[in-house]
């Protein structure tokens, strides 16, 4: 008892032979003319001169219907030759396609992502180019059928501009259903939708720009704050020097009340404070803190010596006399202290503070002699 799959084969080698015996020809084969066979699908045109490429092909024997078979198709031709320049495409209203549509086969879009595929491999002597053609077939009847792909034409352009077509063999297909081996196929429903997600480039990029502009703006606040927030540089203001600084206070308490107002010891006592404050400032020591002989020792050692060093002298006993004597000064005492101590200023004032000074100082001193 013969098996299923012997059964198919003898089935498609009876087809075969079948479908060779009743094949068309549509000009009568000779010898003569047997290299230029002519079928509806493909004409077979070599130039004089030019020799045929040789061509290798492989066609699956068994396929389904509605699916693609592969032809693939090994081409050794020169260096100098391009196979199929044009690309494999085949217009739908020629002659070629609808040989193709009548045998059963239909060529898939290119587009489509299942074109043919073209590799040429360049040797020393020659060039290979391997073709991949996928035929999708196509039965007329359901069930089981031997269909015979009909020559395809194959395009070489010589390096001289000639162009040389040649024809594939007839290959025959055992194709079935796809469920054929299924013993009770039922209908199937289709299938499930699938969701189609449409890429937003627009909001994409706003997106993208947003985030990007959120992340500046924090970095932007975070440099403002720390830029805000960093230590300010306190103003420098220069200390007056101390001979102008004394000036001003023994002129200030000039123009107060404090005569008027009966207050002479307090007058005296502010006379008194500002002389010694002056003259700690322009020697280098604590002249408030200092006693009258401290004051004393320390400005006999100043060199180059001090100008009126007596008159010092003495406004610092008087100073002495009426703070610790409690000695109650007069108003003339008060305006004599205080223009004593305007003449202490002027004639320690260094001479470079200005010819001026200079001048009233050594007037101040002629004057207090």
């Amino acid at each position: 008892m013969m098996t299923t799959r012997r059964l198919a084969a003898f089935a498609f080698a009876a087809a075969v032979m079948a479908f060779a015996a009743a094949r068309p020809v549509l000009a009568e084969e000779t010898d003569a003319d047997a290299g230029a066979r002519v079928w509806a699908s493909c004409v077979e045109r070599v130039p004089e001169g030019a020799s045929r490429p040789k061509i290798t092909e492989t066609f699956p024997e068994r396929g389904t219907s509605g699916w693609a078979a592969p032809l693939e198709i090994t081409v050794v031709h020169g260096k100098g030759e391009t196979v199929m320049p044009g690309g494999v495409r085949v217009e739908r209203s020629s002659d070629q396609y609808k040989a193709l549509e009548e045998a059963g086969f239909v060529l898939p879009d290119p587009d489509g992502g299942a074109g043919p595929i073209a590799v040429t491999e360049a040797g020393e002597t020659s060039s290979t180019t391997k073709l991949t053609i996928p035929f999708v077939a196509l039965p007329k009847n359901p069930g089981r059928n031997v269909m015979m792909l009909p020559p395809v034409p194959i395009t070489l352009a010589r390096a001289s501009g000639d162009l040389v077509t040649v024809c594939t063999a007839p290959h025959p297909i055992l194709v079935e259903d796809p469920i054929a081996n299924e013993l009770d196929p039922k209908v199937r429903p289709n299938p499930e939708g699938r969701s189609q997600r449409e890429e937003w480039v627009l909001a994409k990029q706003l997106a993208v720009g947003a985030l990007v502009g959120a992340i500046l703006t924090a970095i932007g606040a975070w440099l403002f704050l720390r830029w805000s927030r960093r230590p300010k540089p306190v103003p420098y203001v220069a200390p007056k020097l101390p001979w102008i600084a004394a000036i001003e206070e023994l002129e200030a308490i000039r123009a107060s009340t404090l005569i008027a107002e009966g207050r002479n010891d307090e007058y005296f006592d502010r006379v008194s404070d500002c002389v010694r404050k002056y003259l700690g400032a322009r020697y280098g020591f604590d002249g408030l803190e200092s006693t009258t002989d401290e004051m004393q020792r320390t400005l006999a050692r100043v060199r180059p010596p001090v100008r009126g060093l007596d008159t010092i002298t003495r406004f610092l006993e008087e100073a002495d006399l009426v703070k610790f004597a409690r000695v109650v000064p007069s108003e003339n005492d008060c305006l004599a202290a205080l223009d004593r101590g305007i003449t202490i200023v002027r004639n320690t004032t260094p001479p470079q503070a200005g010819s001026g000074e200079a001048t009233s100082r050594k007037e101040a001193a002629g004057g207090s002699a």
